[in-house]
């Protein structure tokens, strides 16, 4: 009985997390940068630069720990 019930919350917070990692798959288009004389290309344009430096600066981050780790590793 307590494997059934095991089993069946496992399957359940399963479902559940592929449905709460699927559902961003539908936000397709947030940002309308079609239109002219708007000002929405410049949002859209915006956006995307926020999140090129927003990239950046993680891969700048975990390089800048990985570099930390393997030079106490090396002295240790």
């Amino acid at each position: 009985m307590r494997m059934t019930r095991k089993l069946v919350l496992g399957a359940a917070l399963g479902v559940a997390a592929l449905a709460a990692i699927a559902s961003p798959a539908g936000a397709q288009q947030l940002v309308d940068a079609g239109k002219q004389g708007d000002g929405s290309g410049g949002l859209a344009f915006v956006l995307m630069a926020l999140l090129v430096m927003l990239i950046w600066a993680a891969l700048f981050f975990m390089d800048r720990v990985r570099r930390r780790r393997e030079g106490t590793a090396t002295t240790e």
